[in-house]
Order: C-alpha cells, then structure tokens, then sequence
C-alpha cells in the first residue's frame, strides 16, 4: 500500500473501522477471507480489537498503525485483522478471555496474534511503538512473534492449543449446576456490602465502576427487608456518583468510569449502556428516597441524551460519545481552567463556581495540571454563605453560571464525535429505562420517544423470520443473546404502559425463538449465539454470559424475562425456563459478587414473582390518575401497572393468567389491585393504602418463598 492509499476499511459500517481507513496497515475485517488467506500464505494473524470511544486505541492507531515502518513489518509477516467491539461482542468477549488466560489481563485496545485458523498464542492490550512504560515495544514484539511462528511452529501451536482450552474451561462452569437456591442472594448483598466504600460510596477502590443492577439489588433489598444499612449503601453510592466528576455537571450524563476513588477524575467517554442503567437506579433511588439530587441527576441524563445522544426525529440511541477530539487532550472538552472560567462570566458568577464545582489554579488533569474536572466540593448553602446569598439567589446565581459555561462549551470547542450506529440491546435498555423514567417523573416525552424507538427498532432490526439483527443495515450482522433478551424486555414494558398486545405477543414470540435458537435444553441457560447462527471462526466456543459486564449479564436477564411472562400467562413453560436458567449458575454466581447484581435482581423475582398493579375505571377517572401516579412512585422490582378502561377490558387487553385471575373484575369501579403468584390482595381506592400495599405485598411474598 502507498501511504495516500486508503485501506478496504473505508467501506465498513463501523466508524471504528472506518476511522483506520487512512492506516498503511492492510486490514481485514473480521471473517473466514482474513482467515483462507492466512492459511494460504502461512502467516498468523494480527487481532487489534477496539472501539471508537476508546482513548488508547486511537493511540496504538497514532503510533503503530500509522507508522509506515510498523505498518510494513506487518503487512510482511501477518494477516491484521481489525475488530469493533460494539460491533462483534462475540468475538470481543472469546479473545478477551484468551488473552486474559495469556496475561491475566484484558482490556481495549486488545492485542492478540492467532493461528491462521483464529487460535490466539500471544496477546495483550496496549503496546508502545518502542519498550516504555515497563512494556515491551511493538516493533520487538512484532518480530519475535514474526520470528518463533516461522521456526517455532510446534511450540506455537501448542501454546494455542493450551489457551483453547483454558477459554472453554473458563466458558464451561464446571459443577455450577445445582438446585435453585435464594442465598445467592443474600451472598451477592454481602459482597456488595463488604467492598463498600463508606468514605466516597461505590464499591471497591481505585478504578471505580458504577455497578448499576447491585444498587437496584440494594435498594429492593431495603424494601423487603427494612434494612437501613442497604439503603445507606445505595443512597451514598448514588449521591457519591451524582455529585463527582464522573457526572458531567454541565451537560448531563455519566462517563465511563472514575480512574480515582473519589468519582472524582473520569475516563470521559459517554456509553449509552452506562447510562441508561444508571437512569434507571437514580429513578429508582428517587422513587425511595424522594430526595431531589437523584431525580435531577436522572433528568440530567434524559437532557443529554436528548441533545447528544439520539435521533430526534426517527427515534433511535446512539451508542456512545468520545472522550477525546484529538489524542492531544484528556477530556479537554469537559474540562476548565480557572482563566477559561473566569473570561466566561462574570465575577461573582465565577466565584459561585470556583466554591461550588472546586476550580482552582491547579487543577485535577495530568497531562494538563491547569485544567480542572467540576465535582460538588460544596453544598449550595455553603457557597451562599461564602457569597453572602440566600439560597434561593445562591441557586439563581448557580444556574445561570452554569448556563453560561455549557453554551461557552458548545460554541467555542469542538465537540467529541457521536457514534451514531443503533444497536439494538442498547436501544432496548434504554427504551426500558425511558419508560422507567415516564411513569415514575410523568414524563410523556419520555414514552413517546422510547415507543418511536422501538418502533424503529422494530421495523428495522428485525429479518424476514422476526429474529432481531444486532444492528440495521448491512451487512447483516446476527443479534445475539442480548439483543433479544433486552427486547423481549423493552416489548414488555412498552405493554405495560400502553396495554397494546401487538407488544406483549411479540415479547412472547421472541423469548421462544430465543429458547429455541440459543437455549441449551440439557445444561439450562442460554448461549450468546444462536445454534443456527453463521459460524464466527476462530474461537468457536459456547459460552453463557452470566456476569454483567458491565451490561446486565444476559442469562438473568433471560430468566427475568421469562418469569414476567410468567406472571402475566401463568404457562408453566416460561417459569420452568427461568429456574433452569438460574440452576444453570448456582455453584458459581456467588463467586462473581458484584458483578453478580442482576443474577440476584433474577433470584429476587423468582423467588416472589412479579407484582402486578391492575388499576380500574373510567377513561379519564381523576381519581384512578391519582391510584395510578400512587403506583408509579413506589419502586418495586419487576413491578409492573396496568390500567386497565372497561374499553381496553373489552378488546382483550390482559393476557391469559390476569384475566382469568380478574374474570369477575367490574372495570367501571375505580380501584387498584395488588396481584402476585396468582392472586390478587382486596381492591383498595386510597393512594395511601396503594402505596402500603405494594411495600407490604412484596415483602410477604419473599418471607413466603424462604
């Protein structure tokens, strides 16, 4: 290739892919042709796995790939091969593991040298051009690796054949099978519990996560048990990611996650998956809780999302946004000097933030000390008092300030590029947090954009046999195991809040193609990719995601699923499929703690089933609203409110099991009723006792099911 050359990249669908289009490097996509070709010319291949969020790709891109003298080194002795990880999360999740068995650590960039039928013998992630950092140079790397394939062959294959097997042991969770047991549970709150960090909040130490799924764990747990010390846990957690730099304070929305234990210095790129579970939590943390800071928080995500991150007028999330506009900067974007402060507004606007947000000469930035990340270093009454305000002109004062510096922002520096592409679980999370977010805040823009969304999704994601795509558009590209979990899910909140069947039966029908395609009858659970998927090549090895990662690990999620329809069919195939799934994990969830939120969030519910809030009464009816809105404001997992008019009653509204539950239901008479395992507690028409009941209920059912 010439350097002006561009590369056959610059056709892909990824931007990701396409942003190397440029690269001397003669890249392939991931695919049997890269693979013939090696076994054709006797070279093993060069794996690079990314994304274009990712900081530390775009710098191996920078210094390998764009180096005309690495770039001939691989162009001579490898096959490089160029993956999306939002793209191909099968193949991400199968090498990461292998080179975790490699180095004992995996991450992004990842680097892997395979076989030329796809087997990885060497990896890691980030390499420097030249030894640096405690690392050694790629260019060393590359000719040792160019060096033993060619005159070590048997050791190489060997060497393969070991990590091989350590990819299928580590896939294959020997002796996890067992009988359905609700300590997991209680294992998974201790571990939450045990890494709590009682100082700032979260969980763990430096780098810190968000772990969305163990906060809603904790804060279901608190209302079951009236444990204060979970909520404490949750409620700090929340306030400590609320209040930090990992929060965009100016624009909304959270970054990936905190490199320091404070919350205090993100990793700045924005993931659509971060951010639509924790919408969810801080809906959840307000319906508990009340306390303004979450509902502000959540809405602040909901604004940026609006301005950043969709597709207004089709509908659709987009995927994520960059941390970075060139690899000059860390954030630069986000980030302020004090001088950048000051030039921006006016004196005292500028001291109100220099108290508030912590600005000061020394900032918070490595590459850049000057620059500062705004965190809430101090209460409003703190800075009113420092100002010489009353609250409410302190808070004035503060707005405006804030205003001034996000239009500032916006006008004068480039913004990180969008990944635009819609992929279809990320849309149905966030479809399913939209909801949330409507029902709880009364916010029906908010239900007609994830309706519109899934809409789309609907139209567009799915193939002639209604099997969803991960993504629209070509070339196809086969959903996998999340993709149709997280929209069975989404179709079954999109038919609690509209009572529209066509919703509910095409949840139905794709939970049983997802039984079908990637269920294992024999061992329970399901694999990441259909049976009758295309093959992948490389590493074709079965796997079951359990852990969430940091998206809600999908076989919980599955079981979640099923046991909803469970709720609403009473047919005992979906209940059956949700147990199985959960025994499938037994031996082996508690080991993953944390990261085993949502296998307890999926033990919870099948432990009591989902409560169902059936509301009656003439369309319209205030006082059905005010029942409805009661129902609303209560946060109970797996809850779902159906208001159901004599009209909706009449045209078939309910599936089988309520139904038959609610034959002799009069829906004319304003009440609401409190329904699980198949039963429902005596109608109630205050707001007041709906709220009781729904604490109450759940409670009763769980202490019933130990």
């Amino acid at each position: 290739m010439t350097d002006t050359a561009e590369n056959r990249l610059k056709n892909s669908a990824s931007p990701y892919l396409r942003s190397a289009a440029h690269q001397p490097v003669d890249w392939h996509e991931w695919g049997e042709a890269a693979f013939q070709k090696a076994r054709a010319e006797g070279k093993p291949v060069l794996l690079d796995i990314g994304a274009v969020w990712c900081h530390w790709c775009h710098v191996i891109d920078r210094e390998s790939y764009e180096n005309p003298e690495i770039a001939a080194m691989i162009n001579e002795f490898f096959i490089p091969v160029k993956v999306d990880r939002d793209e191909r999360p099968d193949v991400d999740a199968r090498y990461q593991t292998a080179v975790s068995a490699i180095s004992g650590q995996g991450g992004w960039p990842l680097t892997a040298f395979l076989t030329p039928d796809g087997k990885p013998f060497f990896g890691g992630t980030y390499f420097p051009p030249d030894d640096a950092m405690g690392r050694p140079g790629f260019r060393r790397i590359l000719a040792s690796i160019a060096e033993a394939f060619q005159t070590r062959r048997t050791e190489v294959n060997s060497s393969a054949k070991a990590v091989e097997e350590a990819v299928a042991k580590a896939e294959a969770f020997e002796g996890a099978q067992g009988k359905f047991d609700t300590r997991v549970l209680d294992q998974v709150i201790e571990a939450a519990l045990g890494q709590f960090d009682g100082t700032h909040g979260g969980f763990g130490h430096a780098p810190k996560f968000p772990h969305a799924s163990a906060v809603d764990l904790l804060l279901e747990a608190h209302l079951t048990t009236h444990d204060d010390l979970m909520l404490d846990v949750a409620e700090r957690t929340l306030e400590g990611m609320a209040l930090g730099g990992v929060y965009d304070q100016l624009g909304g929305g959270f970054h990936r996650y905190s490199v320091d234990e404070r919350w205090c210095v993100p990793h700045f790129e924005k993931m659509s998956y971060d951010n639509s579970e924790l919408l969810k939590n801080f809906v959840h943390g307000w319906q508990v809780t009340k306390k303004p800071l979450f509902r502000e928080t959540a809405e602040g995500i909901i604004a940026w999302v609006g301005d950043v991150l969709s597709d207004p007028e089709r509908g659709g999330f987009y995927s994520s946004q960059d941390a970075d506009q060139t690899l000059d900067d860390d954030g630069d974007y986000f980030t302020w000097t004090l001088q950048e402060v000051r030039a921006a507004l006016t004196p005292e606007e500028s001291r109100a933030v220099e108290t508030y947000y912590d600005v000061e000469a020394q900032g918070e930035m490595q590459h850049d000390p000057e620059r500062n990340v705004l965190w809430v270093a101090a209460s409003i009454e703190e800075m009113g008092e420092k100002l010489r305000l009353d609250e409410a002109s302190a808070r004035i004062l503060l707005a405006r300030a804030r205003g001034k510096l996000l239009a500032a922002r916006r006008e004068r520096r480039p913004v990180p590029a969008v990944d635009e592409t819609i992929y279809t679980g990320w849309n149905a999370m966030f479809i399913s947090a939209y909801l949330d977010a409507a029902r709880a805040f009364d916010r029906p823009d908010c239900r007609d954009f994830a309706l519109k969304t899934l809409e789309r999704i609907l139209a567009e994601s799915r193939d002639e046999t209604k099997r969803f795509l991960h993504r629209p558009g070509r070339p196809r590209l086969e959903g996998t195991l999340d993709d149709h979990v997280f929209a069975s899910g989404a179709l079954l909140d999109a038919y609690e809040t509209t009572l529209d069947r066509r919703y509910f039966d095409t949840a139905e029908r794709t939970m049983r193609l997802a039984i079908e395609r990637f269920g294992d009858v024999r061992g329970g659970g399901f694999f990441d990719r259909a049976k009758d998927a295309t093959p992948m090549g490389g590493l074709e090895v079965r796997r079951k995601p359990l852990q969430d990662t940091p998206t809600p690990g999908a076989n919980p999620a599955a079981a979640i699923v099923l046991d909803r329809l469970y709720g609403f069919t009473g047919d005992e195939f979906y209940r059956q499929w949700a147990e199985k799934t959960l025994e499938a994990f037994t031996g082996v969830a508690a080991r993953y703690g944390l990261f085993a939120g949502t296998y307890g969030l999926a033990t919870l519910l099948h432990s009591r089933l989902p409560l169902q809030v059936v509301i009656t009464g003439a369309a319209g009816d205030r006082k059905a609203a005010e029942l409805e809105r009661a129902a609303h404001e209560i946060y109970r997992f797996g809850k779902a409110v159906l208001r159901v008019t004599p009209e909706r009653l009449e045209a078939g509204c309910l599936p089988t099991a309520l139904r038959e539950t609610l034959v002799y239901l009069d829906a004319a008479k304003t009440q609401a009723l409190v329904c699980v395992k198949m039963g429902c507690f005596p109608p109630v028409t205050e707001p007041q006792q709906l709220s009781a009941l729904l604490i109450e209920s759940a409670a009763d059912a769980a202490r019933g099911s130990k």
